[in-house]
C-alpha cells in the first residue's frame, strides 16, 4: 500500500486537476449547478470508482461514492465536503475534504478491507451559496430540510434555480428534495476534513485541529430604493439618494459589529442603479451576511441593524425592502466524535488543539440528521476564499492518518 506521505500527493495533485475546471478562464469560480461543478463531479466519480466506490447522484446533484460494509445491512458513516467555490477561490476549500475522504476509502480498497460499516462519500453540489446567495443547498436537499421557496430564485442571469438543477441534469421535483437520503437509524454520523480558513493553527505550529462548534448564520438581500435624478439639476436638500443612505448603512454596520466581541457582520456584494456618473443613484442592492456563536447575540444583531436601516432609509425618505435568504442556528460538534478524534490525534503523537469554526460547512445541516464532527487542517496565514490558500502536503497526510485511525476507533 502506497505511503500516507505518497497518498496527500495524490490529494494534492488531483485538488489542481479539479482546480482548472472554472467558470472563468483567468480565476477559479465554480457555481452550483454550472457546466464547470459538472465536469469536477465527473473526474471526482471516476476515481471514486476506481477505489471500489458506487456512484450516484440525486435530485439536486449531489454525488455520494459509497463503500460497503463487510456484512450487509450495517449502519452507514459519513464523510466529505463540497465542491462548488466562491468566485475567484482557492483550491482546497471543500475539494480538499471530498479528495482526503476519497483517499482514505481508496486505501481500504487497495487493503481489500471492509469495515463494520459502511461509508459514504458526500461531495456537495452547493455549500458556498455564490450563484442564489443562499448556502448549503445541497446539504439541505441531502437531509430533506430544502426550502421548496427556493427553486423560485433567480441567479444574476436571470435563470432560475429550477431551471438551473433541471438543465445540469437533477431533478426539481419538491417532493424528492424534501425527502432525506437516509433516516436517522441508518447512520453513525458525520465528519468532514476541511481547511482551518483562519491563523490559530499556524500560531500553535499544529497540523490539524478539532472542531467544537459551527457559528450560526443570517444572510439578507438589502434594497434602497430612492429617485434617480439628473446631478447638475437636482438640489442636495431635494435628493433621495440611495447610495448615499446606504454608504452611512455600510459604516453603521461595521460600527456594530466591531462593537460587539465575536460578532462578523460583511457586506460583499453592492448593485448601484441606474450606474452613471451624471446620475444620482436611485436603488441600490447588498449583501449582508451575520454569524456569531451565540445565537441570541446573532439574532439581536440582526434586528439592531434592521431597525437602523429602517430609521435611516425614513430620514432620507427612502423605501427599504428587507429579505431574509438564510438563518441557521450555531451547532455544537458530537462529544463522542470529539472523543474520538482527539484520541486519533494522541495516538498519532501530535497535540491537542479544540477550537470553533467561524465559517459555516455542511455539518449544520447535517446535524438535523446525524451526529457531526470536523477535522481542521493548518492553512499558510489563515487566507482561504482566495487563490493564496495554501496547505503542506505533510499536513494533509496527518489528516489522512487521523481520519484513518478515527475510523478503526469508531469501528
Amino acid at each position: 500500500m502506497e505511503s500516507t506521505i505518497t497518498a496527500a500527493q495524490t490529494i494534492m495533485e488531483r485538488c489542481e486537476i479539479l482546480s482548472h475546471y472554472s467558470e472563468e478562464p483567468d480565476r477559479l469560480t465554480r457555481r452550483f449547478a454550472s457546466p464547470a461543478l459538472s465536469q469536477t463531479k465527473e473526474a471526482v466519480a471516476g476515481w471514486m470508482q476506481a477505489a471500489g466506490m458506487s456512484v450516484q447522484y440525486d435530485a439536486i446533484g449531489n454525488l455520494i461514492g459509497r463503500y460497503e460494509a463487510e456484512v450487509p445491512g450495517a449502519k452507514t458513516f459519513l464523510l466529505g465536503s463540497h465542491l462548488d467555490t466562491v468566485r475567484d477561490a482557492g483550491k482546497y476549500d471543500g475539494p480538499l475534504g471530498v479528495l482526503t475522504a476519497l483517499a482514505c476509502v481508496e486505501r481500504l480498497h487497495q487493503q481489500q478491507r471492509r469495515l463494520s460499516f459502511a461509508l459514504e462519500v458526500l461531495a456537495f453540489a452547493d455549500e458556498e451559496g455564490l450563484r442564489y446567495h443562499t448556502a448549503y443547498l445541497g446539504s439541505k436537499a441531502m437531509t430533506g430540510t430544502f426550502p421548496p421557496r427556493l427553486l423560485s430564485f433567480i441567479d444574476a442571469d436571470g435563470i432560475s434555480m429550477r431551471e438551473a438543477i433541471r438543465t445540469s441534469g437533477g431533478t426539481p421535483d419538491p417532493q424528492l428534495l424534501q425527502t432525506p437520503h437516509w433516516q436517522p437509524d441508518e447512520l453513525i454520523g458525520y465528519c468532514e476534513v476541511h481547511i482551518e480558513q483562519g491563523p490559530t493553527l499556524e500560531a500553535h505550529n499544529l497540523p490539524v485541529g478539532i472542531v467544537s462548534a459551527i457559528s450560526g448564520q443570517n444572510r439578507f438581500s438589502i434594497d434602497f430604493v430612492g429617485q434617480a435624478g439628473h446631478a447638475g439639476t437636482v438640489p442636495m436638500e431635494l435628493r433621495r439618494d440611495a447610495l448615499s443612505v446606504a454608504a452611512v448603512f455600510i459604516l453603521t454596520v461595521e460600527t456594530l459589529a466591531r462593537g460587539t466581541p465575536g460578532l462578523v457582520a460583511t457586506i460583499g456584494q453592492l448593485s448601484v442603479q441606474p450606474g452613471a456618473s451624471n446620475v444620482i443613484p436611485g436603488q441600490v442592492t447588498l449583501s449582508l451576511d451575520v454569524r456569531h456563536q451565540d445565537d441570541t447575540i446573532r439574532e439581536q444583531a440582526c434586528q439592531r441593524i434592521y431597525e437602523q436601516a429602517k430609521a435611516l432609509s425614513e430620514q432620507r425618505n427612502i423605501r427599504l425592502h428587507w429579505q431574509e435568504l438564510q438563518e441557521d442556528a450555531s451547532i455544537a460538534c458530537n462529544p463522542h466524535l470529539i472523543q474520538l478524534l482527539e484520541r486519533a490525534i494522541q495516538e498519532e503523537g501530535y497535540p491537542l488543539h479544540i477550537l470553533p469554526s467561524g465559517a459555516g460547512h455542511d455539518g449544520v445541516i447535517l446535524s438535523k440528521l446525524t451526529p457531526v464532527a470536523m477535522l481542521f487542517i493548518r492553512c499558510r496565514g489563515g487566507i482561504s476564499h482566495h487563490p493564496a490558500e495554501s496547505v503542506k502536503v505533510e499536513d494533509v497526510a496527518i489528516a489522512m492518518r487521523v481520519v484513518e485511525r478515527f475510523l478503526s476507533l469508531l469501528a
